[in-house]
This record gives structure tokens, C-alpha cells and sequence, in this order.
């Protein structure tokens, strides 16, 4: 076999329809896009317009809250942290801090601070200062010899997990 003689199986490539090339051709003249109007131009985009009706989307009532002044935590896993300790990317002897763990690239991102959640084993003595912490995640620490050191006061609906 040579590179000249490679072809495609039949059926495999289909050729294109060129569209608007004369009353001949099947599809010439309108081009496929019936007779007249605003749809039958070019660059027409009339998404959720329903000819003068209101649009559905603004029929419809709108549910939900979204609050602006919420906090958004990253999480981190406590299985997560024994991985990055095992894989020396993070020194248990030392305390860990969210800097630490932004080195280590563990988390990246940080906006209003870092969770920590119970996810894991953890098997390792560590001193960890984070904005948040579940409560089995600190007893979990707690468990293995360390302690969790809070940095700002999360509120009563973040204390769950």
C-alpha cells in the first residue's frame, strides 16, 4: 500500500449542499429560508422574542435568593491534607496556615477563607489554622494529637456539616 492509494470508505465524506446558487440547483433563490421577513436576512438573533407578547421567561414568577453579602469558604478535606503531608508538601511539624496551604496548592482561589472538612483519615499530628472548621473535622484533628485554630467566628449555619 502506498499514500497514494489511500482513500476514504465510501460514504465516509459527503459533499457539501451549496445553498443559493440558482432556481436550477433545488435550493437557490430564497436559499432555504422560505420568502421575506426578518428571519430570512442575515444577522438576526431574536432569542426569547415572542413577536410583541411578553416573553415566557418574564411571565413566569422568579423564585430564590441569592445573597450578596455571603461568605464563600474553599474546602479542604482532612484526607486531602494527610495526602499533601505524605507527599511532603506540607511540613505537619510546623503549623499550617492558609498561605501553607496555598504553596502547597492544595487550594487555590481562596476568597473569604478556607473550611476544613471531615472528608478522610487523618493520621498525622498537626497544628492548622483555618477560617472554618466542621465540627467532626476538629475532633478529628483533636483525635490524632493536633488542635484547629479558628481565625474568624463562622456563623451558626456554616458550624454544620
Amino acid at each position: 500500500m502506498k499514500l497514494n492509494e489511500i482513500a476514504n470508505n465510501p460514504g465516509a465524506t459527503k459533499v457539501r449542499k451549496r445553498i443559493g446558487r440558482g432556481i436550477g440547483s433545488g435550493t437557490g433563490k430564497t436559499g432555504g429560508r422560505g420568502v421575506k421577513g426578518q428571519k430570512s436576512r442575515s444577522g438576526v438573533a431574536i432569542k426569547g422574542f415572542e413577536g410583541g407578547q411578553m416573553p415566557i421567561y418574564q411571565r413566569l414568577p422568579k423564585r430564590g435568593f441569592n445573597n450578596i453579602s455571603r461568605k464563600i469558604f474553599v474546602p479542604v478535606n482532612l484526607g486531602r491534607l494527610q495526602e499533601a503531608i505524605d507527599a511532603k508538601k506540607i511540613d505537619a511539624t510546623k503549623t499550617i496556615t492558609i498561605d501553607v496551604l496555598k504553596d502547597s496548592g492544595l487550594v487555590n482561589g481562596v476568597k473569604d477563607g478556607v473550611r476544613l472538612l471531615a472528608n478522610g483519615v487523618l493520621k498525622s499530628k498537626v497544628m492548622i489554622e483555618v477560617s472554618g472548621a466542621s465540627a467532626t473535622a476538629i475532633a478529628a484533628v483533636e483525635k490524632a494529637g493536633g488542635n484547629v485554630t479558628i481565625l474568624i467566628k463562622a456563623d451558626a449555619s456554616d458550624a454544620s456539616e
